[in-house]
């Protein structure tokens, strides 16, 4: 007996619709998978039973899949998932902090959705993140995977309370923040027409490129500028020779070095 009965008939259409997009048809987990959990908060047994038999693969398959991407959750996420980055610069500049802030004053763990209190209009949760890739904007984290940037244990937890307390909140560099299943289902290709919303790159990220500008630097010569692509496999060509006779010369060396006699002792 089949145990997809709890999605809806329009999800079933629309995840069929998503595998129909790939040669492949299994290429499609990653965005279905993103769509289960817009259907439903979470990666749930009867999402993994449906996108197992549209593409012709065994649920323990989708399964493994699901469980090695830490953005697909087994447990449902509050309506803002907040991710706070504490690898190497957001730590530096305070990313540890601003998680031991938030978790105190949330009253929660890793990836643990704190309590909705009376009055509140939404919940939110909180995940430990080791890079939100944004190292120019430190300390960072992001909500619904929106960024939010240069923050303070201050700001973070004004930022929460924001967003538990229904006022809308803009990314720093991105669109009005959504919640969890609406940003869910953009992740699964299904675009809600806010791509364009907010700034995209803010001043810090392009600071290299005004540098350029202002010392009249370019890129070398290259595809871009009609090139066959015969110059870069005769580049590539002789790095591969360059790094052969550099093996072989290294593998006689040390062949002659093996061969030396060690003093005798007598």
């Amino acid at each position: 007996m089949s145990t997809t009965s709890a999605l809806e008939q329009t999800t079933l259409d629309e995840l069929a619709e998503i595998a129909a997009r790939y040669p492949e048809k299994r290429s499609g987990l990653l965005p279905m998978l993103h769509l289960v959990q817009s259907a439903q908060g979470k990666v749930t047994p009867e999402g993994i039973q449906a996108c197992a038999d549209i593409l012709d693969i065994s649920p323990a398959e989708v399964s493994g899949v699901a469980t090695f991407y830490t953005m697909y959750k087994r447990r449902e996420p509050g309506d803002f998932h907040v991710g706070v980055c504490t690898n190497t610069l957001c730590a530096v500049m305070g990313g540890d902090e601003i998680l031991a802030r938030l978790q105190e004053h949330l009253g929660v763990g890793n990836d643990e959705t704190a309590q909705k209190r009376e009055g509140d209009t939404h919940t939110v949760s909180l995940e430990h993140i080791e890079c939100n890739a944004a190292c120019d904007y430190a300390p960072v984290a992001m909500v619904n995977w929106e960024f939010v940037d240069n923050l303070t244990p201050d700001s973070a937890v004004q930022l929460v309370e924001d967003l538990r307390t229904g006022k809308e909140v803009r990314s720093t560099r991105g669109p009005r923040l959504c919640s969890w299943r609406e940003v869910e289902r953009v992740l699964a290709g299904f675009p809600d027409g806010r791509a364009d919303e907010g700034p995209s790159a803010g001043p810090s990220s392009l600071v290299g490129r005004e540098i350029a500008r202002e010392r009249g630097w370019s890129a070398p010569p290259g595809a871009a500028s009609g090139t066959t692509g015969t110059e870069d496999l005769s580049a590539s060509a002789a790095a591969a020779e360059a790094d052969t006779s550099r093996a072989e010369s290294e593998t006689v060396e040390a062949d002659v070095e093996s061969t030396v006699e060690e003093p005798s002792d007598d």
